[in-house]
């Protein structure tokens, strides 16, 4: 997980991927973090939960929150995050 993640669908594929990678069911990981297994759902979903979960989350899975300087999704960002919503079958 080395880009930037700028749009919470974004950062729910890529905790998916790496609880994957780790070999980690949904209800594993949330029992490692502490949490519920809807706070996995929520999370790989890209929908809200809270900043404590996601910290809880992030833990369990070995990885840290970094924050750059990079400003917000630009506009054709977004467009295009919605152009793939609108193309998925």
């Amino acid at each position: 997980m080395t880009d930037s993640i700028r749009l919470p669908d974004e950062l729910g594929r890529a905790l998916g991927e790496h609880r994957k990678t780790l070999g980690l069911s949904k209800s594993a990981l949330a029992e490692k973090a502490g949490k519920v297994r809807e706070v996995i759902y929520r999370l790989e979903a890209g929908e809200d939960t809270t900043v404590s979960s996601l910290m809880a989350v992030l833990g369990a899975l070995g990885l840290a929150l970094r924050l750059e300087r990079v400003g917000l999704p630009t506009a054709d960002e977004v467009s295009r995050r919605f152009q793939d919503d609108d193309d998925a079958p």
